[in-house]
């Protein structure tokens, strides 16, 4: 996901339609530069154009405009003091602290606010927003900390650190993470600050981009773990000598629930391939945990889909304030910089992810449980040696901190703004938890290919299906078979890493296996 490279050979236009989650893959795979479009130039003239007539010709007090900020709103600014207006705003707003976002979320974070602002609704000057491209095209991006944002009145603290470099102050980072002063590299890369215009301040940090930023990053993750957690949960029902009725699609057509009919024709399609699959003796009925894998991954791909279609919503709007609709010539102020909408979603995505991380556990527990014909803890010599009974612990552990984490943030609210603004959404706070989340059943799966990957050489010389035998054969020439203990936090680090690099379409069977 990371931008690496500085060989482009194509080029993306802001502003030129609409965004969505295959788009934006495209653009960091192909590490493209970002130009603006002149459809996004021609709307944002138009607005700057009918902002500066407006300002010139009235005497009405605008919001955030010729007035102070939030609680402030009623106290008019001369017009003389516009400009300074803006400027204090951001170095006001530059509050953030803790942990840095990560640099792919703050690449997201500059494509998502210049996307908002070339709709043309946002009053601010071209050459603002081709300077946001200027950063994320260059190898120094904005130095932006994790707290310091309620999700509402926009998010404003991480934007405000966001736009900083804008006019050549805050810090920049390079990929080492190394850090700049702003001005510095202005002057390395020849550019000269923007002089920040009337209302321009207010719609670089009035917007929901770090909490969209999130939600996409997001998505783009739980879309690949979700992938990978059927295929491992595939690996583990056979290494488990587990039946393959339970996917049959007869069953599935009696409650179908889209995300469940994928999940079941996907393990149907993959285990009537296996010899495992097919051999006598099996149980009559499977633990929940693997008979039940359509019922409980279909429930999170279903909620992913829901919070997809939000965030995608999301990301094309405009979220500051206030609005100017030039062809009706009225400047409205509103409220769509509240982040309700995402905060619910980041909170759905995350319960959902965990529940991921959850069964997965739940599987890698059964596995190692001595049932089957399957040895404690998946070595021979239990009691001398350990095997993989610890690496469950650690699961375990996971999972219960995921839990932890999945109480929701957009249940909470407190007032800010001496008042002023009295409700809001913590959708920031949902969005870094989810990432969270996320970051932990990464984990959890990889547990549990170890595992799987494990007991699965105790069933030879069967075979399972060819798509989760290639896999077994790839995975073993980074994570070797366990036959004494060792320091397993290695091998789980490895398996990390194998589930990050792997292209499940690489494989028989999966290269039409999709998120819908």
């Amino acid at each position: 996901m990371v931008r690496v490279s500085r060989q482009q050979e194509d080029t993306f236009s802001v502003g030129q339609s609409e965004l969505d989650l295959e788009v934006i893959r495209k653009i960091l795979e192909s590490n493209c530069d970002l130009q603006l479009s002149e459809a996004g130039k021609n709307r944002i003239q138009y607005c700057r154009d009918y902002l500066d007539h407006k300002l010139s010709h009235s005497n009405d007090a605008f919001y955030g405009i010729n007035t102070g900020f939030g609680y402030l709103q009623h106290v008019r600014i001369d017009q003389r003091q516009i400009t300074d207006l803006q400027y204090n705003l951001l170095r006001s707003h530059a509050c953030g602290t803790g942990e840095y976002v990560p640099r792919p979320i703050v690449a997201l974070m500059l494509l998502l606010k210049a996307h908002s602002l070339a709709l043309g609704h946002s009053g601010v000057q071209t050459k603002t927003v081709e300077r946001l491209l200027e950063l994320y095209n260059s190898e120094y991006l904005p130095l932006v900390y994790t707290l310091g944002s309620l999700g509402a009145s926009g998010d404003l603290a991480p934007l405000s650190h966001l736009s900083l470099p804008i006019i050549g102050e805050g810090i920049l980072t390079d990929a080492k993470h190394r850090q700049y002063l702003s001005k510095n590299i202005m002057n390395k890369m020849g550019w000269q600050p923007v002089q920040l215009q009337a209302k321009e301040g207010l719609a670089l940090i009035n917007g929901t981009q770090f909490m969209s930023a999130y939600g996409v990053y997001c998505l783009l993750q739980s879309e690949h773990l979700l992938k990978l957690a059927d295929l491992i949960a595939a690996m583990s029902c056979d290494a488990f000598n587990c039946r393959s009725e339970p996917f049959h699609p007869a069953i599935h057509e009696l409650r179908p629930h889209p995300g469940q009919k994928e999940v079941a024709a996907y393990l149907w399609s993959l285990l009537t391939e296996s010899t495992m699959a097919k051999s006598e003796g099996k149980q009559l009925q499977d633990p929940y945990s693997f008979r039940c894998v359509p019922q409980v991954h279909g429930a999170s791909r279903d909620s992913f889909y829901h919070c997809r279609e939000v965030i995608t919503r999301e990301i094309n709007s405009v979220t500051d304030n206030p609005s100017i609709f030039p062809d009706q010539d009225l400047i409205l102020s509103g409220g769509n910089f509240h982040g309700q909408a995402l905060a619910y979603s980041l909170d759905t995505l995350a319960i959902a992810m965990a529940e991921i991380g959850s069964i997965s556990e739940r599987r890698t527990f059964q596995l190692i449980s001595g049932q089957r014909g399957l040895p404690s803890f998946l070595v021979q010599n239990p009691g001398l040696y350990s095997g993989l009974m610890i690496p469950q612990y650690t699961a375990a552990g996971i999972v219960s901190q995921n839990k932890q984490l999945c109480s929701p943030a957009s249940v909470d609210s407190i007032v800010s703004s001496n008042g002023q603004e009295d409700h809001v959404s913590m959708g920031a706070n949902a969005a870094t938890k989810c990432l969270r989340v996320i970051e932990n059943v990464e984990r959890i799966l990889a547990i549990e290919l170890l595992t799987a990957s494990q007991a699965l050489e105790f069933r030879r010389p069967a075979l399972s299906a060819p798509t989760i035998e290639a896999i077994h054969r790839d995975y073993r020439r980074h994570v070797p078979r366990i036959t004494t203990d060792r320091m397993l936090s290695e091998d789980i680090e490895k398996s990390c890493q194998f589930i990050k690099n792997i292209n499940i379409s690489d494989y028989a069977n999966a290269g039409s296996y999709q998120i819908c």
